[in-house]
């Protein structure tokens, strides 16, 4: 079952941060993580719970690698087990509600 999760990186002490992001992309890219950027955070798709958290630790920690000093890191999860879906089928079954 795919786990989807929700979160944002927020280096403290820039006032651009689209720098430091691009790098954290960068990471899932490498990762070959499933990814949607948005514009207050990133949503990805993983198998389970522990592998997307640690690759939300990696690109936490990537941060302080790039030389921020202070980083706040939200996360939201969402991790249903009783069927499999994806990103798209959630907003899939939002926009067929929108349409009727």
């Amino acid at each position: 079952m795919a786990v989807i999760i929700e979160f944002s990186l927020i280096p403290l002490g820039e006032v651009s941060v689209s720098k430091y992001i691009a790098q954290a992309i960068k990471l899932l890219e490498e990762k070959g993580v499933k990814y949607q950027l948005t514009p207050m955070g990133t949503i990805i798709e993983v198998n389970n719970l522990k592998d997307g958290l640690e690759i939300i630790r990696e690109a936490h920690e990537l941060m302080f690698k790039l030389r921020i000093n202070r980083v706040v890191t939200y996360i939201k999860i969402d991790d249903r087990r009783d069927k499999e879906r994806h990103m798209e089928d959630k907003v899939k079954s939002v926009m067929e509600k929108v349409m009727k």
